[in-house]
C-alpha cells in the first residue's frame, strides 16, 4: 500500500491578508487608462500611484504611513503631456522615481521627504529619443542611473540618467509591439516578448540576440516573461483557445518547455512578480480578484501550486514591495499594493511561525540600496552581482539623497576638424573671439551654482510653510 509524500516546503502555508481598513489609502482616482501596466509602484518610503488626470498624465506620491482618506487637493508630480503609463522606483535611491508617458518621454524625478505644499511639475531631467509613446520602465538592479524603456515604436533605449545621454538603444530585435522587458539578478541580459509571439533573450551590451523562442505561448495576446534565481524564464501567455498558461524556459534550450500549465479561462493579462529570495512567483490577473502563487524549485514539477488570495473586489494594477521593506517581525515574506476604482489596499503574505525571533531561513540576505558599479563602469562589459544586505536588524530607509546630473557641457565639443583652406594673402586673418572656452565655462558654472542656491532656497521656504500650516491646523483644532 503506497502513501503519497506531501512535498516539503517551507512555504507551503503561506497565506495572504487585506490589511485593515484604517491602514489602507483611500480617495484616489486611479487611472482607466487602457495599459498592461502594474500603475503602481512602492518602496520603503513612497507609494505612487498613477492617477487620474485633466490636461495631461500625473501619479500621485504618499508617504507609506499617510494612509486613510487622501485629501483631494493633495499634490501631484504633473509634468506629462499626455497620460503616464508606467512609473518605476529607482533601487538605489528611494527618493528617485521615473515615468514613462504617452507624449513620447520619459521623466526622472526628486520626490522630498516632506509632503510639498504644490504639485511637482520640474523633473530633475526628461529624456526624449521616442517616437512613440513609452510603456515600459526597468531600471538597471545593479548599476547606478542606468534606466531602460521601450517605447510602441519598437524601441528599446538604455539611459544614463546621470547625463541625460543614451547609452544603448536596441532598433532593430522586435518587428512589432513590445509587450515586456525584464534585466537578470545581475543586469547583463534582457529577456523581452513582443507581438510577434517570440520570447527573446538579448544581450544588450553586444546589441544580440542570444537565444529566441517563437510561439512560447500559441496565443495572440500578451505574454509575459520574467528571470527566476536558477536563470530560467518564467512566462504567461494564452494557449491557442484563449486559456491562460505559464510556462518555465530554459534559455540553453528553448526546444521544450521546462513546465508549461494551464491555468483558465479569461482575458486579463497576467502580471508576474517573482521574488528571488524565495523562488516564489506571484500572478496577478488586470481584473481578477485573486492573487495566485507558486515556488519554483529544481523538482518536478518545477512550479509548484501553493495558494490563491481571493478577495472580492477585482484589481486594476498592482505595486510589490521591494524585500527590505517588510516586516520581518511578523513573518512577512511580500506586500501587494492592490489598486481598486477609488483605493489602494494593502495585501501582506506571510509565513505562519510560532517564535518572534529572526527567521535566517525566510529572510536571506538580500539586494540593497547601494548599486554595484558605475553606468560607464557597466557599459565597458563588467558585471557585478547586487549587494546584500542582512535584514536581521530590521532596514531603515537612509535620509534623502539628491540625484545629481552632470550634462555634458556642449561648450567643449569642438567642430570636426576638415581640411584647412589655404589661406591666401590678400584674406584677412580671422581675429580671436573676445571670450574663450575656459571663460564660457566659468560663467556657466556660475550660473549653475546660482541656480542651485535658488532652488534650496525655494525648498527652504517650502519646508517652513509647511510647518507653519501645521502649526495653524494644531491652534484650529486646540481651539475648537
Amino acid at each position: 500500500m503506497s502513501r503519497r509524500v506531501v512535498r516539503q516546503s517551507k512555504f507551503r502555508h503561506v497565506f495572504g491578508q487585506a490589511a485593515k481598513a484604517d491602514q489602507a489609502y483611500e480617495d484616489i482616482r486611479v487611472s482607466k487608462v487602457t495599459w498592461d501596466s502594474s500603475f503602481c509602484a512602492v518602496n520603503p518610503k513612497f507609494l505612487a500611484i498613477i492617477v487620474e488626470a485633466g490636461g495631461g498624465g500625473a501619479f500621485i506620491v504618499l508617504p507609506l504611513a499617510k494612509t486613510g482618506r487622501v485629501d483631494k487637493n493633495y499634490p501631484l508630480v504633473t509634468g506629462h503631456t499626455g497620460p503616464v503609463l508606467d512609473i518605476d522606483w529607482c533601487p538605489h535611491n528611494d527618493n528617485v522615481i521615473a515615468s514613462a508617458s504617452d507624449d513620447t518621454t520619459i521623466m526622472v524625478w526628486q520626490i522630498p521627504d516632506y509632503t510639498p505644499v504644490r504639485n511637482i511639475t520640474e523633473p530633475v531631467i526628461t529624456l526624449e529619443g521616442h517616437s512613440k509613446r513609452v510603456g515600459i520602465l526597468s531600471w538597471h538592479p545593479t548599476a547606478r542611473n542606468v534606466l531602460l524603456s521601450a517605447g510602441g515604436d519598437n524601441v528599446i533605449i538604455i539611459w544614463n540618467v546621470g547625463t541625460g545621454e543614451v547609452l544603448l538603444s536596441l532598433d532593430d530585435m522586435h518587428p512589432d509591439v513590445i509587450h515586456s522587458v525584464c534585466w537578470n539578478s545581475n543586469g547583463s541580459l534582457l529577456a523581452t516578448t513582443c507581438k510577434d509571439k517570440t520570447l527573446r533573450i538579448i544581450d544588450p551590451r553586444k546589441s544580440q540576440v542570444v537565444a529566441e523562442r517563437f510561439a512560447a505561448h500559441e496565443g495572440m495576446r500578451p505574454m509575459r516573461a520574467v528571470f527566476t534565481r536558477q536563470g530560467h524564464i518564467f512566462t504567461t501567455g494564452f494557449t491557442r483557445m484563449s486559456q491562460r498558461e505559464l510556462g518555465l524556459w530554459d534559455p540553453n534550450n528553448f526546444e521544450e518547455p521546462v513546465a508549461l500549465q494551464e491555468m483558465d479561462t479569461s482575458n486579463g493579462v497576467l502580471l508576474p512578480f517573482y521574488d528571488p529570495d524565495s523562488s516564489i512567483v506571484y500572478l496577478c490577473g488586470k481584473g481578477d480578484s485573486s492573487i495566485r502563487y507558486f515556488e519554483i524549485t529544481d523538482e518536478p514539477p518545477f512550479v509548484h501550486y501553493l495558494n490563491t488570495f481571493g478577495s472580492k473586489e477585482p484589481q486594476r494594477g498592482m505595486g510589490f514591495m521591494p524585500k527590505r521593506g517588510l516586516d520581518v517581525s511578523k513573518c512577512e515574506i511580500a506586500r501587494f499594493y492592490k489598486l481598486h476604482e477609488r483605493k489602494c489596499e494593502p495585501i501582506i503574505m506571510t509565513v505562519p511561525r510560532k517564535s518572534d525571533l529572526f527567521q535566517d531561513d525566510l529572510y536571506p540576505d538580500t539586494p540593497g540600496p547601494e548599486p554595484a558599479l558605475e553606468a560607464e563602469e557597466w557599459l565597458s562589459g563588467q558585471d557585478a552581482d547586487p549587494v546584500l544586505i542582512s535584514l536581521k536588524d530590521g532596514y531603515v530607509p537612509p535620509k534623502h539623497r539628491e540625484l545629481r546630473i552632470t550634462k555634458r557641457n556642449i561648450l567643449d565639443v569642438h567642430p570636426p576638424s576638415g581640411p584647412r583652406r589655404s589661406q591666401s594673402a590678400s584674406e584677412a586673418p580671422l581675429l580671436p573671439l573676445p571670450s574663450s572656452t575656459s571663460q564660457q565655462q566659468h560663467t556657466l558654472e556660475t550660473l549653475l551654482e546660482e541656480i542651485k542656491a535658488l532652488r534650496e532656497r525655494v525648498q527652504a521656504q517650502e519646508e517652513r510653510i509647511t510647518a507653519l500650516e501645521n502649526m495653524l491646523c494644531e491652534l484650529v483644532d486646540g481651539t475648537d
